[in-house]
């Protein structure tokens, strides 16, 4: 998994290749991503919506990787 983000999103590749923009807001040692915005995936698979398994096996995979970071996200 690879993420990369702004003050205001962050940007997540999962282990397939597809990518989606989370929409969030940075805070001191971390960001709080928004489970809202978690809808669509990027081009070219914007056709496939995100399902709440998948939403919740992202959430888990990100939350996991930023552990070992040094830099936490959280999900609301």
């Amino acid at each position: 998994m690879k993420i990369i983000g702004t003050s205001s999103y962050i940007k997540i590749q999962d282990f397939v290749g597809k990518s989606m923009i989370i929409e969030g807001e940075m805070i001191v040692n971390g960001f709080v991503a928004y489970k809202s915005s978690m809808t669509h995936w990027e081009e070219p698979n914007r056709h496939i919506i995100v399902s709440d398994e998948d939403r919740e096996r992202l959430i888990k995979a990100v939350v996991e990787e930023s552990k070992n970071k040094g830099f936490s996200i959280e999900f609301e």
